[in-house]
């Protein structure tokens, strides 16, 4: 069981380190916005992949054409991701808004108001 799981966290980490660099590549748009992978999960049969990207910048509607935008390219991604890392079989891509870094710079923010109304 550790071998699959130390196989899958590779896998994982392939593709992360993959679409990172297509992301830089410049293959999809985002003006004003840093689009990052912040982690994949790669499911066990390798059929599929959720994706995790952040997004820094840019207002909620903005947010949202990356994400579609990121959908319409997912074929296109995943020929990429075939070619480059000969995998059996290429997971599906399916991506997921990030909002972790978000929450976490809401909470900074409301402990800094804390800190500054007790002042």
């Amino acid at each position: 069981m550790a071998e699959k799981v130390d196989r899958l966290t590779r896998v994982n980490e392939l593709i992360k380190r993959e679409l990172a660099g297509l992301f830089g590549r410049g293959l999809f748009s985002a003006p004003g916005m840093l689009v990052s992978v912040t982690e994949v999960n790669t499911s066990v049969d390798l059929r599929n992949a959720t994706v995790y990207v952040s997004i820094m910048g840019g207002k909620a509607s903005d947010k949202e054409n990356v994400m579609r935008q990121l959908e319409q390219l997912r074929v296109e991604f995943q020929r990429e991701l075939a070619r480059t890392l000969a995998f059996k079989r290429t997971p599906v891509l399916c991506y997921r808004l990030d909002r972790r870094f978000e929450k976490g710079d809401r909470v900074l923010e409301l402990i800094k108001e804390a800190e500054n109304a007790g002042e």
